[in-house]
Protein backbone atom coordinates (compact mmCIF):
# COMPACT_ATOMS: atom_id res chain seq x y z
CA UNK A 1 0.00 0.00 0.00
CA UNK A 2 2.62 2.20 1.06
CA UNK A 3 4.91 1.62 -2.25
CA UNK A 4 1.60 1.94 -4.09
CA UNK A 5 1.11 5.55 -2.72
CA UNK A 6 4.56 6.52 -3.27
CA UNK A 7 4.13 6.05 -6.78
CA UNK A 8 0.62 8.65 -6.67
CA UNK A 9 2.77 11.07 -5.34
CA UNK A 10 5.80 10.29 -8.06
CA UNK A 11 2.87 10.70 -10.71
CA UNK A 12 1.84 14.18 -9.01
CA UNK A 13 4.89 15.77 -9.06
CA UNK A 14 6.13 14.77 -12.63
CA UNK A 15 2.35 16.26 -13.81
CA UNK A 16 3.18 19.11 -12.08
CA UNK A 17 6.40 18.87 -13.39
CA UNK A 18 5.04 19.12 -16.51
CA UNK A 19 4.90 16.86 -20.16
CA UNK A 20 8.32 16.48 -20.28
CA UNK A 21 9.02 15.49 -16.62
CA UNK A 22 10.36 12.35 -16.08
CA UNK A 23 11.51 10.68 -13.01
CA UNK A 24 15.02 10.55 -14.22
CA UNK A 25 14.54 14.57 -14.16
CA UNK A 26 13.40 14.78 -10.84
CA UNK A 27 15.61 12.28 -8.86
CA UNK A 28 18.44 14.49 -8.92
CA UNK A 29 16.36 16.80 -6.20
CA UNK A 30 13.13 15.42 -5.29
CA UNK A 31 14.14 12.31 -5.37
CA UNK A 32 17.06 13.08 -2.14
CA UNK A 33 17.04 10.91 0.88
CA UNK A 34 17.07 12.24 4.67
CA UNK A 35 20.43 11.81 5.86
CA UNK A 36 21.08 8.85 8.20
CA UNK A 37 21.57 11.32 11.03
CA UNK A 38 17.66 12.36 10.78
CA UNK A 39 16.49 9.16 10.14
CA UNK A 40 18.07 7.55 13.60
CA UNK A 41 16.80 10.96 15.19
CA UNK A 42 13.19 9.63 14.20
CA UNK A 43 13.57 6.26 15.61
CA UNK A 44 14.95 7.51 18.94
CA UNK A 45 11.79 9.61 18.88
CA UNK A 46 9.56 6.98 18.02
CA UNK A 47 8.70 8.68 14.84
CA UNK A 48 9.47 7.30 11.34
CA UNK A 49 10.01 8.56 7.85
CA UNK A 50 6.40 7.92 7.01
CA UNK A 51 5.23 9.63 9.87
CA UNK A 52 2.74 12.57 8.91
CA UNK A 53 4.54 16.01 9.90
CA UNK A 54 3.63 19.43 10.40
CA UNK A 55 5.42 22.99 10.08
CA UNK A 56 5.45 26.35 11.88
CA UNK A 57 7.21 29.34 10.04
CA UNK A 58 8.07 32.28 12.54
CA UNK A 59 9.16 35.05 10.19
CA UNK A 60 11.21 37.47 13.64
CA UNK A 61 13.11 34.53 14.82
CA UNK A 62 13.62 33.50 11.39
CA UNK A 63 13.19 30.18 11.75
CA UNK A 64 11.41 27.12 10.39
CA UNK A 65 10.31 24.11 12.24
CA UNK A 66 9.24 20.39 10.73
CA UNK A 67 7.19 18.74 13.54
CA UNK A 68 6.77 14.60 13.15
CA UNK A 69 3.91 12.90 14.84
CA UNK A 70 5.66 10.40 17.45
CA UNK A 71 3.39 6.88 17.22
CA UNK A 72 -0.36 7.75 17.46
CA UNK A 73 0.15 10.57 20.12
CA UNK A 74 1.40 14.02 19.80
CA UNK A 75 3.96 15.70 17.66
CA UNK A 76 7.49 16.33 18.29
CA UNK A 77 9.94 18.95 16.90
CA UNK A 78 12.63 16.75 14.83
CA UNK A 79 14.68 19.35 12.83
CA UNK A 80 14.46 23.56 12.57
CA UNK A 81 16.14 25.73 10.25
CA UNK A 82 17.02 29.00 10.09
CA UNK A 83 14.52 30.42 7.65
CA UNK A 84 17.14 32.12 4.47
CA UNK A 85 15.11 35.24 3.59
CA UNK A 86 11.49 35.82 4.11
CA UNK A 87 9.56 39.28 2.56
CA UNK A 88 8.04 41.83 3.50
CA UNK A 89 7.31 42.89 7.03
CA UNK A 90 5.63 41.78 9.90
CA UNK A 91 1.96 40.89 8.95
CA UNK A 92 -0.64 39.23 6.48
CA UNK A 93 -0.18 39.35 2.98
CA UNK A 94 -3.04 41.99 1.78
CA UNK A 95 -2.83 42.15 -2.10
CA UNK A 96 -1.33 40.89 -4.97
CA UNK A 97 2.66 42.84 -5.12
CA UNK A 98 2.77 43.58 -1.63
CA UNK A 99 5.68 41.81 -1.34
CA UNK A 100 4.28 40.40 2.08
CA UNK A 101 4.75 36.16 3.15
CA UNK A 102 1.25 34.94 4.51
CA UNK A 103 0.99 34.73 8.32
CA UNK A 104 -2.35 31.98 8.86
CA UNK A 105 -2.97 28.77 8.69
CA UNK A 106 -2.41 26.90 5.50
CA UNK A 107 -2.73 23.12 4.30
CA UNK A 108 -0.38 21.84 1.65
CA UNK A 109 -1.32 18.47 -0.70
CA UNK A 110 1.03 16.70 -3.40
CA UNK A 111 -0.31 18.68 -6.12
CA UNK A 112 1.49 22.18 -4.34
CA UNK A 113 4.58 20.59 -3.97
CA UNK A 114 7.07 21.34 -7.20
CA UNK A 115 9.75 19.02 -8.53
CA UNK A 116 10.54 21.25 -10.95
CA UNK A 117 10.81 24.66 -9.31
CA UNK A 118 13.01 27.56 -11.04
CA UNK A 119 14.07 27.99 -7.11
CA UNK A 120 15.97 23.99 -6.44
CA UNK A 121 12.21 22.71 -4.94
CA UNK A 122 9.20 24.26 -3.84
CA UNK A 123 5.51 23.74 -2.79
CA UNK A 124 2.92 25.80 -2.96
CA UNK A 125 1.72 27.63 0.24
CA UNK A 126 -2.09 27.45 -0.26
CA UNK A 127 -2.42 31.25 -0.12
CA UNK A 128 -5.29 32.56 -0.22
CA UNK A 129 -7.19 30.45 1.95
CA UNK A 130 -10.72 30.61 3.68
CA UNK A 131 -9.53 33.45 5.62
CA UNK A 132 -7.78 34.75 3.27
CA UNK A 133 -11.03 34.79 0.68
CA UNK A 134 -13.01 36.04 3.51
CA UNK A 135 -10.78 39.37 3.54
CA UNK A 136 -10.51 39.77 0.04
CA UNK A 137 -6.87 39.18 -0.50
CA UNK A 138 -5.30 38.69 -3.41
CA UNK A 139 -1.93 36.91 -4.79
CA UNK A 140 -0.96 33.96 -5.58
CA UNK A 141 2.31 31.29 -6.16
CA UNK A 142 3.52 31.88 -2.82
CA UNK A 143 6.17 29.16 -1.80
CA UNK A 144 8.34 27.54 0.15
CA UNK A 145 11.81 27.12 -2.25
CA UNK A 146 15.15 26.92 -2.00
CA UNK A 147 17.57 29.48 -3.85
CA UNK A 148 17.37 31.76 -0.67
CA UNK A 149 15.72 34.68 -2.81
CA UNK A 150 11.77 36.21 -1.73
CA UNK A 151 9.43 38.23 -2.73
CA UNK A 152 6.49 37.48 -0.90
CA UNK A 153 8.00 33.68 0.03
CA UNK A 154 9.85 31.85 2.37
CA UNK A 155 13.24 31.34 1.23
CA UNK A 156 15.68 28.37 2.58
CA UNK A 157 18.78 27.32 1.09
CA UNK A 158 18.70 24.32 -1.32
CA UNK A 159 20.61 21.88 0.86
CA UNK A 160 17.53 22.73 3.96
CA UNK A 161 14.53 22.39 0.58
CA UNK A 162 15.74 19.49 -0.40
CA UNK A 163 15.40 17.86 3.94
CA UNK A 164 12.23 19.86 3.92
CA UNK A 165 10.93 18.48 0.53
CA UNK A 166 11.65 14.87 1.55
CA UNK A 167 10.15 15.26 4.71
CA UNK A 168 6.86 16.31 3.24
CA UNK A 169 7.37 13.44 0.12
CA UNK A 170 8.29 10.38 2.55
CA UNK A 171 4.85 11.91 4.78
CA UNK A 172 2.80 12.08 1.70
CA UNK A 173 4.11 8.38 1.03
CA UNK A 174 3.34 7.16 4.29
CA UNK A 175 -0.72 8.05 3.76
CA UNK A 176 -0.80 11.83 4.83
CA UNK A 177 -3.17 13.13 2.56
CA UNK A 178 -2.08 17.07 3.60
CA UNK A 179 0.22 18.40 5.94
CA UNK A 180 -0.53 21.58 8.03
CA UNK A 181 1.87 25.03 7.65
CA UNK A 182 1.17 27.53 10.80
CA UNK A 183 3.01 30.87 9.98
CA UNK A 184 3.60 33.14 12.39
CA UNK A 185 5.05 37.04 13.02
CA UNK A 186 6.55 35.46 16.13
CA UNK A 187 6.48 33.11 18.83
CA UNK A 188 3.67 34.13 20.35
CA UNK A 189 4.86 34.21 24.25
CA UNK A 190 3.63 36.62 26.40
CA UNK A 191 6.55 38.85 26.40
CA UNK A 192 5.88 39.17 22.61
CA UNK A 193 2.40 39.86 22.76
CA UNK A 194 3.28 42.69 24.94
CA UNK A 195 5.35 44.30 22.49
CA UNK A 196 3.05 44.05 19.92
CA UNK A 197 -0.01 45.14 22.08
CA UNK A 198 -0.19 48.55 20.11
CA UNK A 199 0.35 47.13 16.61
CA UNK A 200 -2.30 47.28 14.13
CA UNK A 201 -2.28 43.75 13.16
CA UNK A 202 -2.50 42.79 16.98
CA UNK A 203 -6.30 41.60 16.97
CA UNK A 204 -5.18 39.30 13.83
CA UNK A 205 -2.37 38.09 15.78
CA UNK A 206 -4.25 37.65 18.81
CA UNK A 207 -6.91 35.13 16.84
CA UNK A 208 -3.62 33.40 15.55
CA UNK A 209 -2.49 33.17 18.58
CA UNK A 210 -5.77 30.70 19.44
CA UNK A 211 -4.41 27.64 17.92
CA UNK A 212 -0.62 28.61 18.49
CA UNK A 213 -1.93 28.07 22.34
CA UNK A 214 -4.25 24.88 21.41
CA UNK A 215 -0.86 23.07 19.69
CA UNK A 216 1.61 24.12 22.23
CA UNK A 217 -1.27 22.32 24.98
CA UNK A 218 -1.34 19.22 23.24
CA UNK A 219 0.73 18.89 19.92
CA UNK A 220 -1.22 18.01 17.76
CA UNK A 221 -1.96 20.50 14.79
CA UNK A 222 -5.32 21.76 15.44
CA UNK A 223 -8.39 21.46 13.54
CA UNK A 224 -8.86 24.62 11.50
CA UNK A 225 -12.63 26.52 10.20
CA UNK A 226 -13.14 29.53 9.20
CA UNK A 227 -17.00 31.53 9.76
CA UNK A 228 -17.71 35.20 10.48
CA UNK A 229 -14.64 36.04 8.50
CA UNK A 230 -12.39 34.49 11.83
CA UNK A 231 -10.66 31.62 12.38
CA UNK A 232 -11.94 28.70 14.80
CA UNK A 233 -9.94 26.01 16.04
CA UNK A 234 -10.69 22.57 17.50
CA UNK A 235 -14.34 23.63 17.18
CA UNK A 236 -16.83 20.95 16.56
CA UNK A 237 -21.01 22.01 15.31
CA UNK A 238 -23.19 20.74 17.72
CA UNK A 239 -25.70 18.04 16.42
CA UNK A 240 -27.55 19.06 12.93
CA UNK A 241 -25.06 21.90 12.17
CA UNK A 242 -22.29 21.86 10.58
CA UNK A 243 -19.65 25.15 9.11
CA UNK A 244 -21.37 27.65 6.62
CA UNK A 245 -19.84 26.81 2.74
CA UNK A 246 -18.27 30.98 2.90
CA UNK A 247 -15.88 31.97 5.12
CA UNK A 248 -18.27 34.92 6.32
CA UNK A 249 -21.01 32.54 6.54
CA UNK A 250 -22.38 32.86 10.53
CA UNK A 251 -20.77 30.43 12.36
CA UNK A 252 -22.59 27.37 13.57
CA UNK A 253 -23.10 26.24 17.58
CA UNK A 254 -19.95 24.97 18.37
CA UNK A 255 -17.81 23.63 21.41
CA UNK A 256 -14.08 22.23 22.40
CA UNK A 257 -13.36 19.09 23.58
CA UNK A 258 -13.64 19.62 27.67
CA UNK A 259 -10.31 18.55 27.88
CA UNK A 260 -9.06 20.94 25.48
CA UNK A 261 -11.26 23.64 27.24
CA UNK A 262 -9.61 22.57 30.86
CA UNK A 263 -5.81 22.33 29.01
CA UNK A 264 -6.38 25.86 27.74
CA UNK A 265 -7.94 27.85 30.52
CA UNK A 266 -4.84 26.81 32.91
CA UNK A 267 -2.46 27.86 29.68
CA UNK A 268 -4.74 31.07 29.62
CA UNK A 269 -4.07 31.99 32.92
CA UNK A 270 -0.72 31.43 33.47
CA UNK A 271 -0.58 33.52 30.03
CA UNK A 272 -2.36 36.22 31.56
CA UNK A 273 -0.18 36.78 34.20
CA UNK A 274 2.94 36.54 32.31
CA UNK A 275 1.59 39.18 29.80
CA UNK A 276 0.67 41.85 32.76
CA UNK A 277 4.47 41.57 34.02
CA UNK A 278 5.35 41.60 30.53
CA UNK A 279 3.71 44.76 30.29
CA UNK A 280 5.20 46.84 33.27
CA UNK A 281 8.97 45.92 31.78
CA UNK A 282 10.10 47.72 29.05
CA UNK A 283 10.96 44.71 26.82
CA UNK A 284 12.99 44.45 23.15
CA UNK A 285 12.14 47.14 20.47
CA UNK A 286 9.42 45.54 18.16
CA UNK A 287 10.41 45.15 14.52
CA UNK A 288 8.61 46.53 11.67
CA UNK A 289 5.17 45.77 10.68
CA UNK A 290 2.84 46.77 7.50
CA UNK A 291 0.08 49.11 8.09
CA UNK A 292 -3.27 47.54 6.94
CA UNK A 293 -4.54 47.54 2.95
CA UNK A 294 -2.89 51.22 2.42
CA UNK A 295 0.59 50.48 2.60
CA UNK A 296 0.11 46.99 1.37
CA UNK A 297 -1.37 49.13 -1.74
CA UNK A 298 1.63 51.85 -1.85
CA UNK A 299 4.17 48.28 -1.90
CA UNK A 300 2.28 46.59 -4.30
CA UNK A 301 1.93 49.93 -6.78
CA UNK A 302 6.02 49.81 -6.23
CA UNK A 303 6.26 46.26 -6.85
CA UNK A 304 3.87 46.89 -10.37
CA UNK A 305 6.28 49.89 -11.41
CA UNK A 306 9.73 47.60 -10.72
CA UNK A 307 7.92 45.12 -12.53
CA UNK A 308 7.90 47.19 -15.79
CA UNK A 309 11.51 48.33 -15.28
CA UNK A 310 10.64 51.97 -14.16
CA UNK A 311 13.06 53.71 -11.73
CA UNK A 312 12.01 53.39 -8.23
CA UNK A 313 13.36 53.57 -4.81
CA UNK A 314 15.53 50.99 -3.84
CA UNK A 315 13.18 49.73 -1.11
CA UNK A 316 9.33 49.80 -0.62
CA UNK A 317 7.98 52.64 0.61
CA UNK A 318 6.56 52.47 4.02
CA UNK A 319 4.13 54.64 6.36
CA UNK A 320 5.91 56.21 9.56
CA UNK A 321 3.76 55.90 12.93
CA UNK A 322 2.05 59.30 11.81
CA UNK A 323 0.75 57.59 8.53
CA UNK A 324 3.26 59.86 6.26
CA UNK A 325 4.99 57.96 3.90
CA UNK A 326 8.51 57.57 3.75
CA UNK A 327 10.96 55.84 0.94
CA UNK A 328 14.84 55.62 0.41
CA UNK A 329 16.00 58.50 -1.76
CA UNK A 330 18.20 56.31 -4.01
CA UNK A 331 16.65 55.30 -6.77
CA UNK A 332 17.21 52.47 -9.36
CA UNK A 333 15.63 49.56 -11.04
CA UNK A 334 15.52 46.51 -12.04
CA UNK A 335 18.13 44.70 -13.14
CA UNK A 336 15.87 41.79 -15.48
CA UNK A 337 15.42 42.02 -19.00
CA UNK A 338 12.71 44.80 -19.06
CA UNK A 339 14.54 46.77 -16.64
CA UNK A 340 17.27 46.55 -19.19
CA UNK A 341 14.62 47.85 -22.03
CA UNK A 342 13.46 50.27 -19.93
CA UNK A 343 16.59 51.54 -19.12
CA UNK A 344 17.57 51.80 -22.71
CA UNK A 345 14.03 53.27 -23.53
CA UNK A 346 14.79 56.09 -20.88
CA UNK A 347 18.59 56.83 -22.31
CA UNK A 348 16.96 57.63 -25.47
CA UNK A 349 14.16 59.71 -24.04
CA UNK A 350 17.11 61.53 -22.06
CA UNK A 351 18.97 61.79 -25.07
CA UNK A 352 15.64 62.96 -27.48
CA UNK A 353 15.33 65.38 -24.57
CA UNK A 354 19.08 66.66 -24.01
CA UNK A 355 18.75 67.33 -27.61
CA UNK A 356 15.64 69.25 -27.65
CA UNK A 357 16.94 71.35 -24.79
CA UNK A 358 20.45 72.19 -26.50
CA UNK A 359 18.47 73.33 -29.42
CA UNK A 360 16.05 75.37 -27.65
CA UNK A 361 18.75 76.76 -26.14
CA UNK A 362 20.51 77.35 -29.24
CA UNK A 363 17.48 79.09 -30.54
CA UNK A 364 17.25 81.28 -27.22
CA UNK A 365 21.04 82.37 -27.47
CA UNK A 366 20.30 83.63 -31.20
CA UNK A 367 17.71 85.14 -30.78
CA UNK A 368 19.31 86.73 -27.39
CA UNK A 369 22.12 87.83 -29.44
CA UNK A 370 20.03 89.40 -32.16
CA UNK A 371 17.77 91.13 -29.60
CA UNK A 372 21.44 92.68 -27.90
CA UNK A 373 22.05 93.83 -31.29
CA UNK A 374 19.56 95.68 -32.12
CA UNK A 375 19.14 97.07 -28.75
CA UNK A 376 22.91 98.45 -29.22
CA UNK A 377 22.04 99.80 -32.70
CA UNK A 378 18.85 101.33 -31.13
CA UNK A 379 21.19 102.92 -28.29
CA UNK A 380 23.74 104.09 -31.21
CA UNK A 381 20.93 105.79 -32.53
CA UNK A 382 19.37 107.54 -29.83
CA UNK A 383 23.05 108.82 -29.04
CA UNK A 384 23.26 110.35 -31.95
CA UNK A 385 19.75 111.51 -31.46
CA UNK A 386 21.09 112.96 -28.47
CA UNK A 387 24.08 114.37 -29.16
CA UNK A 388 22.61 116.35 -32.20
CA UNK A 389 20.22 117.60 -30.23
CA UNK A 390 22.93 118.86 -27.52
CA UNK A 391 24.98 120.16 -29.92
CA UNK A 392 21.73 122.51 -31.18
CA UNK A 393 20.74 123.12 -27.75
CA UNK A 394 24.22 124.86 -27.23
CA UNK A 395 24.13 127.00 -30.63
CA UNK A 396 20.76 127.90 -29.15
CA UNK A 397 22.15 128.86 -26.11
CA UNK A 398 24.63 130.92 -27.73
CA UNK A 399 22.56 132.95 -29.72
CA UNK A 400 20.54 133.98 -27.02
CA UNK A 401 23.68 134.65 -24.97
CA UNK A 402 24.87 136.83 -27.91
CA UNK A 403 21.32 138.45 -28.07
CA UNK A 404 21.20 139.50 -24.51
CA UNK A 405 24.62 140.96 -25.11
CA UNK A 406 23.69 143.67 -27.82
CA UNK A 407 20.92 145.45 -25.71
CA UNK A 408 23.63 146.55 -23.48
CA UNK A 409 26.07 147.75 -26.43
CA UNK A 410 22.50 149.72 -27.56
CA UNK A 411 22.10 151.20 -24.25
CA UNK A 412 25.90 152.34 -23.83
CA UNK A 413 25.93 154.10 -27.47
CA UNK A 414 22.21 156.51 -26.71
CA UNK A 415 23.86 159.44 -25.40
CA UNK A 416 26.04 159.67 -28.16
CA UNK A 417 23.03 159.19 -30.93
CA UNK A 418 21.23 161.69 -28.84
CA UNK A 419 23.60 164.14 -29.16
CA UNK A 420 24.29 163.30 -33.29
CA UNK A 421 20.46 163.80 -33.86
CA UNK A 422 20.55 166.83 -31.98
CA UNK A 423 22.92 168.60 -33.93
CA UNK A 424 20.73 169.10 -36.49
CA UNK A 425 18.26 170.14 -34.72
CA UNK A 426 20.17 173.92 -34.14
CA UNK A 427 20.15 175.50 -37.44
CA UNK A 428 16.61 174.76 -37.57
CA UNK A 429 15.58 176.39 -34.47
CA UNK A 430 17.65 179.56 -35.13
CA UNK A 431 15.98 179.73 -38.29
CA UNK A 432 12.94 179.41 -36.68
CA UNK A 433 13.73 182.66 -34.55
CA UNK A 434 15.29 184.12 -37.52
CA UNK A 435 11.95 183.84 -39.13
CA UNK A 436 9.90 185.13 -36.65
CA UNK A 437 12.62 188.00 -36.26
CA UNK A 438 13.38 189.39 -39.41
CA UNK A 439 10.93 187.14 -41.60
CA UNK A 440 11.74 184.35 -44.21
Amino acid sequence: MDSFKGAGFLVAALLLAGCNGSIEDIAPKATQQLPQKLVDLMKSKGMSTASPIMVRLFKEEGQFEVWKQQGEGGYGLIASYPICKWSGQLGPKFTEGDRQAPEGFYEIHPSQMNPKSKYYLSFNIGFPNAYDRAHNRTGGNLMVHGACSSSGCYSMNDAQVAQIYAFARDAFRGGQEAFQIQAFPFRMTAANMARYRNDPNYDFWKMLKAGYDQFEVAHLPPKVDVCEGRYVFNEVAADGNSFPASPNGACPPMSRSPAMVSATAAYDKKYDDAFADAVKSKGAPASASIDGIKEASLVADWSRKRGRGERVSLQPPALDASGKVTETAEMGRIDSPVGRKMAALDAEKAAKEKAEQEKAAAVAAAKAEKEAQIAQAKAAKEAQVAEAKAAKETARQKVVAQASAKPNEDANDAPQANAMAAEPQRPRMLKRVWNKMFGS
